[in-house]
């Protein structure tokens, strides 16, 4: 009979920990979106952060989409730029609020998805990014 030696599972929660880690710097507003767009473009990551990578750059772009056209606006009008004023500062902070939300949804272990929003991620960048 071999002699049985207990698993070592400190290499374990250490992978765990570099890869929660990994997440929490993909979903930091702003920020995130390019380690985030470096890990889809070498293709290199498990299947998790993958998935919050294209998460990641689909929030960031569309809020990048939507400040722009936002901001357009109230350049270009003269009635509407108070109202398109706080409409920015709402998509704003709802950007930064829905990225904490997902960072606290990383920390206690629970998945980082937003109902049809993710799945619009996975085939929007899934085409052109994976």
């Amino acid at each position: 009979m071999e002699n049985l030696e207990p698993i070592d599972n400190s290499r374990y929660t250490q992978d765990t920990a570099t890869a929660k880690r990994q997440l929490f710097l993909y979903l930091i507003p702003v920020i995130g979106f390019f380690p985030s767009l470096w890990t889809l473009y070498r293709r290199r990551g498990s299947r998790e952060q993958l998935v919050v990578s294209r998460l990641s750059i689909t929030l960031a772009l569309t809020w990048l989409l939507g400040y722009f056209l936002l901001a357009t606006s109230t350049a270009t009008s003269e009635f509407f730029t108070l109202r398109m004023l706080i409409l920015n500062s709402f998509l704003t902070s709802g950007y930064f609020l829905v990225s904490v939300w997902l960072i606290i949804r990383v920390i206690q272990d629970k998945s980082p998805r937003l109902s049809g929003f993710s799945s619009f991620a996975e085939r929007w960048l899934g085409k052109y990014l994976s």
